[in-house]
């Protein structure tokens, strides 16, 4: 799998951990940074990630920042987008299992390196259910497309 990975500066040790991660579990890791500790715009790695994602020059996105939160509401102003901050292996799963989440956003702050890479292994291998979630993401990305709908004049 080809996964875009990104952090802010609070998150650039837990982003290197998890990309040794990816990497021994054979996967493509595509690092948009940040690549030092000093201060950077969260909202400018999220967009990057998550265009990435949106294009399919990758199949996922992992971002890091404080708590996720900030991440996750930049991810998801990205048509084709859906991305959710999750906090235990429950979460990580059911992101993939009933909401089919390409993005998957993390907390550098609160989860220890066990946990994250649980979660991580957890979201890289559950499958969508698909179904009567299927109908539900297809009417996400129905509104979606409507928001996004040039106005008349």
């Amino acid at each position: 799998m080809r996964i875009a990975i990104g952090s802010d500066h609070r998150g650039v040790s837990v982003r290197h951990s998890i990309i040794e991660l990816l990497k021994r579990l054979g996967h493509e890791v595509q690092d948009v940074g940040a690549f030092d500790c000093g201060s950077v715009d969260y909202p400018d790695i999220a967009a990057t990630v998550s265009q990435s994602v949106a294009s399919e020059e990758v199949d996922r996105g992992i971002l890091i920042c404080g708590s996720g939160i900030g991440m996750a509401i930049v991810a998801n102003k990205v048509p084709g987008v859906r991305a959710a901050t999750c906090h235990d292996d429950l979460t990580a799963e059911m992101s993939r299992r009933h909401n089919n989440v390409n993005v998957l956003c993390l907390s550098a702050d609160m989860l220890g390196e066990r946990l994250i890479d649980r979660m991580v292994e957890i979201w890289l291998t559950t499958e969508f259910e698909g179904g009567r979630h299927a109908r539900r993401i297809e009417k996400i990305n129905e509104f979606e497309k409507r928001l996004h709908e040039p106005k008349s004049p």
